[in-house]
């Protein structure tokens, strides 16, 4: 009974020392985060409203600030033109934006309306998660021809030739460099000629069939797009 009662004692010690040790082991650990702190989860698991509303926080300003400078920079050259004044300057812009006449060149320096914008950037960035978006501020998959400038490779390609994707310094460059092309490529005559009639992004929209493969079917997206998140609302009040 002895040798039985100093067995249990010593058990009884191990036992002890074992619950003290976990527990000194325990308080050096770093305590858990909080339950209401979340990590940002990774693009692909985001919900959709979660990239949607991340896409309009990042895209809204951005937009709304370049729309606002070229509609200043048409209504200016508007005024020159009807005082006939900075010649110099008029012929610059004519030479880049490939015009001729002075209506012309209103026409290509007329921004829309930005929830057009938007709904293209919505489209072709995949709501600001493409590739091209992220490694290349690319918001609107405009393809580069040319090899001296800034730009990254499409994984796709068209037979055996590379597709080039351009690159730029920041989102706000290649929104301005979508209303650029838009100003000035044969492609989007219609449409410069709508605009200077029509500020009806569903009208508009209707005239950029030729911005996609999808033909027809990509405008009659575009105004889905429009419709259904309400881009209208930035074109009310941009800011």
């Amino acid at each position: 009974m002895k040798h039985k009662r100093i067995f249990n004692l010593v058990f009884a010690l191990l036992a002890l020392g074992v619950v003290l040790l976990f527990a000194q082991i325990k308080e050096v650990e770093p305590p858990p985060p909080p339950l209401t702190q979340e990590k940002e989860k990774p693009v692909e698991i985001m919900s959709t409203s979660s990239k949607k509303q991340r896409f309009l926080t990042t895209l809204v300003p951005v937009v709304s600030r370049v729309h606002t400078d070229l509609m200043q920079r048409y209504l200016q050259v508007q005024n020159w033109l009807e005082l006939g004044r900075k010649q110099e300057t008029i012929a610059k812009l004519k030479s880049e934006y490939k015009v001729r006449t002075d209506p012309e060149l209103l026409q290509a320096l007329k921004p829309h309306p930005p929830s057009v914008a938007l709904a293209q950037a919505a489209m072709e960035s995949a709501w600001g998660t493409s590739r091209f978006f992220v490694e290349a501020n690319n918001v609107f998959g405009v393809w580069s021809y040319n090899s001296n400038e800034a730009r990254i490779a499409a994984e796709q390609q068209r037979g055996d030739k590379t597709i080039w994707i351009r690159k730029y310094d920041s989102l706000e460059a290649s929104v301005r460099d979508y209303y650029r092309l838009l100003g000035r490529s044969a492609a989007y005559k219609e449409f410069r000629q709508l605009r200077m009639r029509s500020a009806d992004p569903h009208e508009l929209v209707k005239k950029l069939h030729r911005y996609s493969e999808k033909s027809h079917e990509y405008s009659k997206e575009l105004s889905s797009v429009i419709r259904y998140n309400e881009f209208t609302r930035f074109d009310d009040d941009p800011y």
